[in-house]
């Protein structure tokens, strides 16, 4: 038997037991996935809650929330390319609210990931920063669990904000002659989430009936809204 002929043998047999060593791998996580993907599932679903509690009192609402959700294709209004969910409540099948998010593109460590819950009537009920890179001990207090005030966390002053019309005047931190307060030596992540928060509540507010009348688990795409970015 040949040296060529041996080296050919052991390949095959090589490759063919990689090759049932990768299947039973495939086979094993597929297994794994399907019996531990409902768990999963759980435990995300109620993170999303307990996030939207925060901003959305649950008794104002008796919609299945997380079911009754859009996608909303790219507007520039919301920050994110890849587009952004939408969740509505409602209460006896009436609109209360439409929970957006939205990224703040110019944080100062980056992106900030957000979530803005506006009412029906136009005013926001809340509004938390999901994901960030903004420096610890300084500019990370827009995100409540990073705020040392914990009685009045810096993002709770959006509470109950409205816009007269389009108009965004307003909607910049106290140094640059808007309404809202931003901690000393960290007002660019401040005034990133401000504008981020504006551009969503007027783009969901222009949106609205839109966005409560599309099919659940569509994917639309929404007007942009008529006012002035902040």
């Amino acid at each position: 038997m040949s040296t060529e002929y041996t080296a050919a043998r052991t390949s095959i047999r090589t490759a063919l037991i990689l090759t049932l060593f990768a299947s039973l791998f495939t086979a094993a996580m597929a297994l794994t996935y399907r019996y531990t993907k409902p768990a999963i599932d759980t435990a995300v679903a109620e993170v999303k809650r307990k996030l939207i509690a925060e901003v959305l009192a649950p008794e104002s609402y008796d919609n299945a929330l997380l079911d009754d959700v859009v996608t909303v294709l790219a507007p520039a209004e919301l920050g994110i390319d890849e587009g952004s969910l939408v969740y509505r409540a409602r209460k006896r099948g009436e609109p209360v609210a439409l929970i957006v998010e939205a990224r703040a593109p110019d944080g100062y460590g980056g992106g900030i990931d957000l979530i803005v819950a506006v009412g029906a009537d136009g005013r926001l009920t809340g509004v938390r920063a999901t994901a960030h890179k903004e420096t610890p001990g300084l500019g990370d207090y827009v995100d409540p669990r990073k705020d040392p005030n914990k009685t009045r966390p810096w993002i709770n002053q959006f509470v109950g904000r409205g816009l007269t019309g389009s108009d965004t005047s307003g909607w910049k931190v106290r140094k640059d002659g808007g309404d809202f307060d931003a901690r000393a030596g960290a007002t660019i992540s401040a005034r990133a989430v401000i504008a981020a928060t504006a551009r969503a509540l007027a783009w969901a507010d222009a949106n609205q009936h839109r966005l409560f009348d599309a099919k659940t688990g569509e994917r639309i795409t929404a007007a942009a809204n008529a006012g002035a970015k902040p």
